[in-house]
């Protein structure tokens, strides 16, 4: 089964920066508006950016700190992740957005140690 893959995660000091990487084969991911989405333990997955032909848009807890682009070329949607906080410590997931249409990667451990 073709699945996502999510990389770049590790663990970060607080303040420090993460870029994660998505891709999936046999998908050309231009054609979908696709998000970032984490988990927290003990939470619910929530989308934290995303980016279609419209633009990019973020939640609260990120705005000013990440930034989705997509790779074209390399068919991938990376997310910059900067000034990290012990509170964006999570599994982050790639997948399409608004709408989830793919099933769900293993996801990347983010962990930011204060």
């Amino acid at each position: 089964q073709v699945q996502l893959v999510e990389s770049g995660g590790g663990l970060v000091q607080a303040g420090g920066s993460l870029r994660l990487s998505c891709a999936r084969s046999g998908s050309i991911l231009s054609l979908y508006g696709m998000g970032w989405y984490r988990q927290a333990p003990g939470k619910q997955r929530e989308l934290v950016a995303s980016i279609t032909s419209r633009g990019s848009t973020y939640a609260d807890s990120v705005q000013g700190r990440f930034t989705i682009s997509r790779d074209n070329a390399r068919n991938t949607v990376t997310l910059q992740m900067n000034s990290l906080k012990p509170e964006d410590t999570a599994v982050y997931y790639c997948n399409t957005a608004p709408g989830v249409l793919f099933a769900w990667g293993q996801g990347t451990q983010v962990t930011v140690s204060s």
